[in-house]
């Protein structure tokens, strides 16, 4: 009898069917850590805004995994030389460029593990899986780091017009049903080529960039950055900072395994070693959207006034009220917010301060025109600056970082301003 040869298709609500096109691709699916996905959202908390919004990084990375197999298979139809190898090392990439989120995406990425991004945390996981699966994701490594000789591969994985981008776009239009946000991929795709080991694009089309960057700009206004999202983001970090300090001062909190680890125990510089990366892998990789939840709704009754408060409101959609303004907030402002908090709360202003009451600041940078990052449009059979090549008037307003500020504060605390 001959070998069976493990193969499956996924039908995915964007694109349809999904073909995974190697038993190892299949194996990096199938393993614990990348079924971890399924459990962290990929949007946060925008389905408090928009209720469709509940799809998670592994669709996303699925389908990423699948943009980049067209991309390859597009570019092998112009004549790119790109063994299967590669191939399959740059869709395994794509697969694992996220692995390293935790939960609710980039809402708590600094409150879970602060002092990690999680591009090391995903690096961390691909070495740790590259040992598990004998050295075959080397390729897949070097290629995620953009270390890859051939540089227009590493571009397909990161760069200002990737497969993580593209997919991203579409998907989160998808699924929020935001339809401004909807880019055309398979366009897109079709259109690029390589130049001197670049990618560029062929002049035909310029026209579907520049509505993938007005769409993208467009995306972060009305969904990745919404106030909403950004309230809610702020109450469960404050939630998650309290908790910390809890536990940091022996106080008892039911949680999950996992997160009782990083409350309790994780302290920065606990991965510098060998055994200590694999513990926080280990205890990283069971948690997800689920354990904060949990946590949170159990933490509504308890003992701690500010860390019981806090999680009502989180349950119970209390989210804290927010302001968004092009200048910075005066210090008066602020102060008088924490002030009337702490008296209303009867607590100190340092934790009205540190739970309450929030600033912070909001970029928008649809276009970097700057070095290496910059798309290239290949018009006369040599490669220009998107900048260049485009006749489209609003093009520096894309590539301007908009900036804005906010405040947040409890619903319940009125000040005239």
């Amino acid at each position: 009898m001959g070998t069976i040869v493990k193969r499956k298709i996924v039908n995915d609500p964007v694109y349809g069917f999904i073909n995974i096109p190697t038993p190892f691709l299949l194996d990096i699916i199938d393993h614990p850590w990348f079924q971890r996905l399924r459990h962290i959202r990929q949007l946060g908390f925008a389905y408090l805004v928009y209720p469709g919004a509940n799809h998670t990084r592994l669709q996303h990375a699925m389908g990423a995994m699948h943009l980049m197999e067209q991309a390859i298979e597009s570019l092998r139809g112009k004549g790119q030389d790109i063994s299967d190898h590669e191939a399959e090392s740059a869709m395994a990439a794509m697969l694992l460029h996220d692995i390293g989120h935790g939960p609710f995406s980039h809402s708590l990425e600094s409150a879970v593990i602060g002092d990690m991004p999680h591009e090391t945390l995903s690096l961390w996981f691909m070495e740790e899986l590259n040992r598990q699966f004998d050295h075959k994701l080397d390729t897949a490594i070097a290629i995620f780091r953009g270390e890859y000789p051939k540089r227009f591969l590493c571009q397909l994985v990161s760069s200002q017009l990737d497969v993580d981008r593209m997919d991203y776009l579409r998907r989160d239009s998808f699924f929020s049903g935001v339809v401004e946000g909807a880019i055309g991929s398979d366009r897109i795709i079709k259109m690029i080529d390589v130049y001197h080991d670049e990618l560029v694009v062929e002049a035909k089309g310029i026209y579907s960039i520049e509505h993938f960057l007005i769409a993208r700009r467009f995306m972060y206004w009305q969904v990745y950055l919404h106030k909403t999202g950004i309230a809610a983001d702020n109450l469960l970090s404050g939630i998650l900072r309290r908790a910390r300090y809890l536990a940091q001062r022996k106080v008892h909190l039911p949680a999950t395994d996992a997160l009782r680890y990083f409350l309790y125990d994780y302290k920065p510089g606990c991965g510098d070693t060998p055994a200590g990366r694999r513990t926080v892998l280990g205890h990283f990789a069971m948690l997800d959207d689920d354990d904060i939840c949990c946590a949170v709704k159990g933490w509504q009754t308890h003992a701690d006034p500010i860390l019981s408060r806090l999680c009502r409101q989180m349950t119970g959609r209390k989210l804290f009220r927010i302001k968004v303004q092009s200048t910075p907030f005066e210090k008066s402002t602020v102060d008088s917010y924490v002030a009337h908090t702490a008296a209303q709360y009867g607590i100190s202003e340092e934790d009205a301060a540190r739970y309450f009451v929030h600033t912070g600041r909001l970029s928008n940078n649809a276009y970097k025109n700057e070095g290496d990052e910059r798309i290239k449009i290949l018009a006369d059979r040599r490669p220009v600056d998107l900048a260049t090549a485009s006749d489209m008037e609003h093009l520096s307003g894309l590539t301007k970082e908009n900036e804005k500020y906010f405040i947040c504060f409890p619903k319940d605390i009125y000040i005239l301003l």
